[in-house]
């Protein structure tokens, strides 16, 4: 899955990729459209329970569970026309499952900003109106394709044409089209048309460093952002590049004294994956201690898919403990005796932080 990191330009989303990717990969500098072609990163999603699960079964190691981010060129007013870079831009990110839309609230003389000043919320109404826009054009040929289909008969393209119809009045209004309320079929008929807001949203503003144990309601007003669904955090790109060299506990001491609990580019990178409807179970052995991605809603045979192929059409059933349990029992074969180890079958929905152990037919 690949998360697009947006913005405007000079708002410090190539040094959020760089300190995500642990990387000095995405070239930074206080000029615009430093970025032209995207940075393109995989992030490992950090999870204590994997340590935890390491111990308790002995085993090498533990592969974490990753997700791709994707620093793309700063968009400016005007980009659904063609200035800045316009429609490359734009078709950078329809490549993408989900934006995080980076904007600045910090000061600084040194970093200029595209619109001279520094206001969170204009900057995000900018941003979102070029997308909406570049989405009405889509809509736009869209529809005039539909009506030409549904004339001639076509129920499917009638089928689409209304929910086209339905959702462009919407986005006319300045409304992102991910914040309609459609039901499962309308969604699913607005997806081939591929529109820029029919992603999933996460708000990242980049704060000064005395800042970052801001409230989420004051997040929310300088953002303008009231949709409760739609995730608004604080992170400080400068203070996560100072940070590249530290060790976890040196990291965690840093951040508690600036009254920060949660790690924020952990937080950022899990938000994201849980926002794009994922989680993940794990296996665990003497080799490793693994995470795999899966949608929620997943039953184990498509669980097991991810492993291997054959593992999904030869599946019989699934040992399956709470990761707690297995912890709490110090491994595997003290959570068969004490009965924490179920077997679960082809119709079990599987459940995040769930470990599990296989069966499957020759």
């Amino acid at each position: 899955m690949k998360i697009g990191i947006v913005g405007l330009p000079n708002v410090g989303k190539s040094t959020l990729f760089n300190a995500l990717t642990h990387s000095y990969a995405a070239e930074a500098a206080n000029f615009p459209f430093c970025t032209i072609e995207p940075n393109v990163g995989i992030v490992n999603v950090n999870d204590f329970r994997l340590d935890e699960l390491l111990k308790a079964v002995g085993a090498a190691k533990t592969v974490p569970a990753n997700v791709e981010f994707v620093d793309i060129a700063g968009i400016v007013e005007g980009a659904s026309k063609g200035e800045g870079l316009g429609n490359k831009f734009l078709s950078h990110i329809r490549q993408v499952d989900a934006i995080l839309q980076v904007v600045r609230d910090f000061s600084d003389g040194n970093v200029h900003h595209v619109s001279g000043s520094v206001d969170p919320k204009r900057d995000i109404e900018v941003i979102n109106a070029e997308l909406i826009l570049a989405d009405l054009e889509t809509l736009e040929r869209r529809i005039g394709d539909m009506q030409k289909k549904a004339r001639g008969g076509d129920k499917e393209s009638a089928a689409r044409l209304a929910v086209y119809e339905k959702v462009k009045p919407f986005l006319e209004a300045g409304n992102l089209a991910v914040t309609m309320d459609l039901d499962e079929d309308e969604r699913e008929l607005l997806k081939d048309s591929f529109l820029l807001t029919n992603k999933p949203f996460v708000y990242a503003v980049n704060v000064a460093e005395d800042r970052l144990a801001i409230s989420e309601d004051e997040l929310r007003s300088i953002t303008g952002v009231a949709d409760q669904n739609v995730p608004v955090l604080a992170v400080s790109a400068k203070i996560e590049m100072d940070m590249m060299g530290f060790s976890p506990d040196e990291r965690k001491e840093f951040l508690e004294a600036l009254g920060v609990s949660e790690n924020p580019t952990d937080k950022v990178i899990k938000t994201c994956y849980d926002l794009l409807g994922l989680q993940y179970y794990f296996t665990a052995g003497e080799m490793e201690v693994r995470a795999w991605t899966i949608h929620k809603g997943w039953k184990a045979p498509q669980a097991a898919g991810v492993i291997h192929t054959d593992f999904e059409k030869k599946f019989i059933k699934a040992d399956t403990a709470d990761w707690k349990d297995l912890v709490e029992c110090g491994g595997w074969a003290k959570a068969r005796e004490t009965g924490k180890v179920r077997m679960e079958g082809k119709e079990y929905v599987v459940r995040d932080g769930d470990v599990m152990l296989f069966k499957f037919g020759a």
